[in-house]
């Protein structure tokens, strides 16, 4: 089985419905979202109540003036006015803008930028002003902290999938690249960081294999359907 396990929404993965296995299900927004592809819609969830983000987000926005959010629901995106998307090609025609107080279901992920702040004085203030009322994740885009549910994961999203297919950690071989993977890499049999990872993940993980402009997963996967285990390139670090 091949899962795809991404911090992103699942509105950004309809045009990866031909690589996900034949279960269909690709794990989203750092775990609080299992989206089944081909129905076009979220089938479990793990997800902040609306009140409870909007008070996440008074709260750093009392500490933090001039931060504005953006929040990734099961049926769409609410940004704020003037909310800076990263990825402005990416906004849906039907996108929410209006004020966060209007949220009115679960949140998969609270986004918070500043633009006016160093991203990673901006990222350290806003994991200590959130503490332990959510997880603060960082998955490598300019700026921005991804605020989830306590305890959700991507390895947590996946342990749960596996069990459901009977396949235990130990078989699991799985691939990342930035900090949001570390709990995931921790989790699984065989860990695999791409070599232009962020230097946690390399240091974190058992393997390193090629960059992703290299392919460099789909080399290992390769090397899993074409070799034996005994004759299977050694990625181990040097």
């Amino acid at each position: 089985e091949t899962v795809l396990v991404t911090a992103r929404p699942p509105r950004w993965v309809d045009e990866l419905a031909h690589l996900v296995g034949g279960h269909g299900i690709v794990i989203c927004a750092n775990g609080a979202f299992w989206y089944d592809v081909a129905a076009g819609k979220v089938i479990h969830s793990d997800a902040m109540a609306p009140e409870y983000t909007i008070g996440l987000a008074n709260l750093i926005r009392n500490e933090l003036p001039g931060v504005l959010f953006a929040a990734e629901l099961a049926t769409g995106v609410h940004f704020e006015p003037n909310y800076p998307e990263l990825h402005p090609a990416t906004i849906p025609p039907d996108a929410v803008w209006a004020p966060l107080n209007t949220v009115d279901q679960p949140v998969g992920k609270l986004l918070a930028r500043n633009l006016e702040m160093p991203e990673t004085e901006f990222l350290d203030q806003v994991t200590a002003i959130v503490g332990d009322r959510a997880d603060v994740i960082y998955s490598g885009a300019g700026g921005l902290a991804e605020i989830g549910p306590v305890g959700v994961s991507k390895a947590g999203a996946l342990a749960l999938l596996a069990a459901e297919h009977g396949i235990a950690a130990e078989e699991v071989w799985a691939f990342g690249d930035m900090p949001n993977d570390l709990p995931m890499l921790a989790w699984a049999g065989t860990s695999f960081a791409v070599a232009n990872a962020h230097p946690d993940v390399l240091a974190a993980a058992t393997y390193v294999c090629p960059t992703n402009a290299e392919d460099g997963v789909a080399q290992v996967l390769e090397t899993i359907r074409t070799h034996s285990a005994t004759e299977r390139p050694d990625y181990r670090r040097s």
